[in-house]
């Protein structure tokens, strides 16, 4: 059985219904339908009471009776009443909780240290172990980044060659047959690349040739002259120019003042 909620027009009619004592209509007809008894706007009805309040009241029709009405849902049951043993358990675990809280606010336990805490000096020492030690090594970085940037121009002048060459000799060849267009286009795509790497491998060996006679050439120092100065003495000089036949090294005549 379906029940609908009450509408207004509904609780207006139970009403007349009842002032007028056609019928009372506080019972159910049924024993299973719900009871008309002081009715109000959400309470449950039968659609066979909708149908016979419709007959008793011609005056209404049955659509404006439905007007607003919706499939009744009862409410949820209450909640059963916990049991003794329930609220003693509860209780029991409220002091419980309530001894553990005082207890960790009168001994609170130790506080867990952080790294920061631990190792205070960690991030300046992995700073100072992982920073830049000499100007020199600024310059590997940009000797890299240059390398690289050669490296990816020497690419794109490659592909630059073998396109052009490509489009070069596809167009001229238009007249002739599609295989043989395919064919003279591949053909001179590979001849242009194994050119371009021949030139690119005799630069490379010149350049290590170059670079293997420079490290050959050995720096030589040399002295050209020396002084040694000494306190309230005249300066001496070792050089050599200044030796006797037999090698002794003299000083220099002092100068007169007059």
């Amino acid at each position: 059985m379906v029940l609908l909620t009450m509408t207004p027009s509904i609780v207006d009619g139970l009403h007349k219904l009842e002032a007028g004592a056609e019928h009372h209509p506080a019972e159910p007809a049924d024993a299973g339908e719900p009871s008309l008894a002081n009715p109000a706007v959400g309470k449950p009805i039968s659609h066979g009471q909708i149908v016979d309040l419709w007959r008793r009241r011609p005056s209404s029709s049955l659509e404006q009776l439905l007007l607003g009405a919706r499939v009744y849902v009862p409410p949820p049951p209450p909640k059963p009443e916990p049991s003794d043993e329930y609220k003693a358990l509860m209780a029991r675990l409220r002091r419980d909780e309530a001894a553990r809280a005082y207890e960790r606010m009168v001994n609170p336990p130790p506080r867990h240290e952080t790294f920061d805490q631990r190792f205070p000096h960690a991030a300046s020492s992995f700073a100072e172990a992982n920073r830049v030690a000499r100007a020199a090594d600024l310059g590997d970085d940009d000797v890299t980044y240059s390398e690289v940037h050669r490296q990816v121009m020497l690419i794109v002048n490659f592909l630059a060659s073998i396109l052009g060459v490509a489009a070069t000799l596809w167009v001229t060849a238009r007249w002739w047959s599609l295989p043989a267009r395919i064919f003279l286009t591949l053909g001179g795509s590979i001849v242009v690349a194994v050119a371009e790497v021949g030139v690119y491998q005799g630069y490379v060996w010149r350049m290590g040739q170059a670079k293997t006679r420079q490290k050959a050439v050995r720096e030589v120092k040399e002295v050209v002259q020396t002084w040694v100065v000494a306190k309230d003495e005249e300066p001496l000089r070792i050089d050599g120019k200044g030796d006797d036949a037999d090698g002794v090294r003299r000083r220099a005549p002092a100068r007169s003042d007059t």
